[in-house]
């Protein structure tokens, strides 16, 4: 029996939480599957988990087995990846994840840049909204707009992202520009919310006092459609400046009470800590940093 084998297939039934769900996640038949755990748990002298007809679960043994497991095989990997010179050379697979607009908008390219001077580099690129587990998804580094980051990170500043609020020029021509955050309740306005009714708009105020306004949109947007919307000079919206910038920079929208605009918001990369880092790591670290700061 190749252990290190049975390993990987029982780590995929633990973490798929099933046979079936880990033949497809490996591609392998569930016969085989079963086959290497029922050796391993032979091997080993102990049940590792438990079976019933709804699901697969571990025997306290078993989720010892489980940790141990995934340990030896990362270490494993990262006794590999030295041999292979990944932490003296850039190459290598390399994971990212960023927020989705972001991403598309700007860390692509970026990334398509950097892919051109390396040749011996891969990416796996995960664009999402929601908050990934690094270190279960494998990712070696993750670009996120705001200060939180998932779990035990190095945290490396980039730049900064302003809150503005803007509407179309032909919005504003007709029906006028606010010139304070209260005008607003006598506006249109499109709010980019997950679920609410009342949706506050937060302003920084001459006295530095944060102030919210609540304000009842009649549209709010669970996507960056907000911008769609404001474009159709459908009223105003307040947005992450990277979501609205190329139409800005072009005219099509207009950034309204700037004197208002709450402190900006940190743009930062956070990297799985280790003991050492892989030098595609750092070196695309250094090159998201230049171009990034460039654009904003």
């Amino acid at each position: 029996m190749d252990q290190l084998d049975a390993m990987r297939v029982y780590i995929a039934v633990v973490e798929s939480q099933g046979f079936s769900a880990a033949s497809r996640a490996l591609g392998i038949p569930v016969p085989t599957v079963c086959r290497k755990v029922a050796n391993l748990e032979e091997k080993l002298g102990v049940q590792l988990l438990v079976r019933t007809t709804r699901k697969v679960s571990t025997t306290s043994s078993g989720m010892q087995y489980y940790d141990d497991s995934r340990r030896i095989l990362e270490d494993l990997n990262d006794a590999n990846r030295r041999v292979a010179g990944e932490y003296q050379q850039i190459k290598g697979l390399l994971t990212i994840t960023a927020p989705a607009l972001f991403g598309r908008l700007y860390i692509l390219p970026i990334v398509n840049d950097f892919m051109r001077l390396h040749d011996e580099v891969e990416v796996r690129l995960l664009f999402t909204n929601h908050m990934l587990d690094m270190l279960e998804e494998h990712i070696d580094l993750g670009v996120t707009i705001g200060s939180r980051s998932p779990g035990s990170m190095e945290i490396v500043p980039v730049t900064q992202m302003r809150q503005v609020v803007c509407a179309s020029p032909q919005y504003l021509s007709a029906a006028g520009s606010p010139g304070k955050p209260d005008d607003l309740l006598d506006h249109e306005t499109i709010t980019y919310a997950q679920s609410c009714t009342q949706c506050p708009w937060q302003f920084k105020m001459p006295t530095g006092e944060t102030r919210e306004i609540n304000l009842k949109s009649r549209l709010i947007v669970n996507t960056e459609a907000a911008v769609d919307s404001a474009l159709q000079h459908m009223g105003l919206t307040q947005l992450y400046y990277y979501q609205g910038k190329s139409y800005i920079e072009a005219g099509e929208l207009e950034v309204v009470l700037e004197n208002y605009e709450i402190e900006p918001t940190p743009v930062i990369i956070a990297i799985p800590q280790g003991a050492r880092t892989p030098q595609k790591v750092s070196a695309l670290v250094d090159f998201l940093i230049t171009e990034l700061r460039k654009q904003f």
